[in-house]
């Protein structure tokens, strides 16, 4: 693809892959400064009385006296504060996406102050719904709207004197939050031909002591009796038991393609919120069955997690992830090698990717090389929005479908499986086909 190619391209996937992270706003002016009220007053006074100097009518003395007269009323009574400070306390700092979160700033202070206006900037990641202002304390119900590590914003509460005449502004910081993903509905868990020697409760073509009947065999001196099957020893003259197939947990680790964050120009979904979705919902399908279950992220820094097991094992798994968003910022220069411990043995490998980046391919070579059995869980992108008439963007488009259906086919051609997931429909329909026959691994 050449250089012309490429840029009528990325014009038409909206230019890029990262987001700009929002700036925070500059620091507010230290100490009591003259409020609004008492800038306006102020103002009024000193123009009467330059255009008295300045035209000689003394009448105009006049005007100043009654903003003079209101300031020195707005004059505070008691004793202003000479420390004031806020603090802020946001709950839950973990939530999924949709939920609510309520932060409270309170105010100390050491002296009699009057009414309190907030200044809000938030972060990127959540959405004011409401705001409630007290005497001392400040309330405000936010909503988290996408999953990732935010920082929830700042408050400039601006703290005026009982008269109103004076006003100091209290920064405080609300933090961070951590928002976990809305899992995709999934049940089905797939298992690979080989499993590791531990209990489980997926069958193994191996005999042990599971639950699932595979047959009969002779009986042998230490069998226990009661597991003597009498209509095949009727038929056959002598002793035969019932044979059972062993139990076996799955070692399964969820690779997730963090290299690009492709938008659908159709919809406007973002490859990368569907990835963690898709990827959030496996996890907890094998998390349901006792599986063991671990996760890599590849893009900018390597982060992985050795498969553990337990429904608490979640959270960790999904907290293990966040920072790949952070207010809208994420790294995608960079790609090292996979780290040996975060693949384990035969542990089934599932990579959620958006095939757009060529890069991904090396990725999955070093899952392959290792003969671990893999499936690709292709998170669609939709096409790239191209102006009618613009020959060259509709080239591009033509290499750039190409270019996917060209990595499907060299994906399939060695071995790999994969499948195609529908944003907001269960992954149960694109995993259901894995069902009739065991995934397979590579070979070394």
């Amino acid at each position: 693809m050449t250089d012309r190619h490429a840029a009528a391209l990325d014009r038409a996937l909206g230019g890029g892959t990262g987001e700009n992270p929002v700036e925070p706003p500059p620091a507010p002016p230290a100490g009591w400064r003259a409020s609004e009220r008492a800038l306006r007053y102020g103002t009024v006074a000193a123009t009467a009385v330059a255009a008295a100097l300045l035209t000689g009518h003394a009448w105009l003395l006049a005007a100043a006296a009654a903003p003079l007269a209101l300031l020195a009323l707005a004059l505070p009574a008691g004793t202003r504060p000479r420390h004031v400070e806020a603090a802020a306390d946001v709950q839950p700092r973990r939530c999924f996406e949709g939920e609510q979160l309520t932060a409270t700033v309170t105010v100390t202070h050491d002296g009699t102050v009057g009414r309190l206006d907030p200044g809000i900037t938030l972060g990127p990641g959540v959405r004011l719904d409401d705001l409630t202002t007290g005497p001392e304390h400040l309330t405000l119900t936010l909503t988290a709207q996408r999953w990732g590590r935010w920082t929830v914003g700042t408050v400039d509460l601006d703290v005026y004197d009982t008269g109103g005449a004076a006003r100091r502004t209290v920064r405080v910081d609300l933090g961070e939050v951590a928002v976990f993903p809305v899992p995709t509905a999934a049940g089905v868990t797939p298992i690979p031909v080989r499993l590791p020697q531990r209990l489980g409760e997926h069958t193994s073509t191996q005999r042990g002591e599971g639950v699932e009947v595979t047959g009969v065999h002779p009986y042998v001196r230490g069998d226990r009796q009661r597991r003597i099957h009498w209509p095949a020893t009727t038929r056959r003259g002598e002793l035969q038991l019932q044979q059972f197939a062993a139990e076996r947990a799955s070692d399964t680790v969820v690779l997730l393609d963090v290299l690009a964050d492709v938008r659908d120009p159709a919809t406007g979904a973002s490859s990368l919120d569907e990835t963690f979705r898709a990827a959030a919902g496996l996890v907890r399908a094998y998390l349901r069955t006792h599986d063991r279950i671990g996760v890599v992220s590849v893009g900018g820094a390597t982060r992985w997690l050795q498969p553990g097991s337990g429904q608490a094992y979640f959270y960790r798994i999904v907290e293990s992830v966040l920072d790949v968003r952070k207010d809208l910022g994420y790294r995608t220069t960079g790609l090292r090698r996979l780290p040996p411990p975060a693949l384990p043995e035969n542990a089934l490998v599932y990579v959620f990717t958006p095939l757009t980046d060529q890069r991904i391919l090396d990725v999955l070579d070093q899952v392959r090389a290792r003969a671990n059995p893999m499936v690709v869980v292709e998170i669609p992108s939709g096409d790239p929005a191209v102006e009618p008439g613009d020959t060259t963007a509709e080239l591009a488009l033509r290499l750039w479908r190409a270019d996917r259906e060209a990595m499907r086919f060299a994906l399939t051609e060695r071995g790999i499986a994969v499948i195609t997931h529908t944003p907001g429909e269960t992954l149960d329909l694109a995993l259901a086909p894995l069902l009739r026959t065991r995934i397979r691994g590579g070979s070394r």
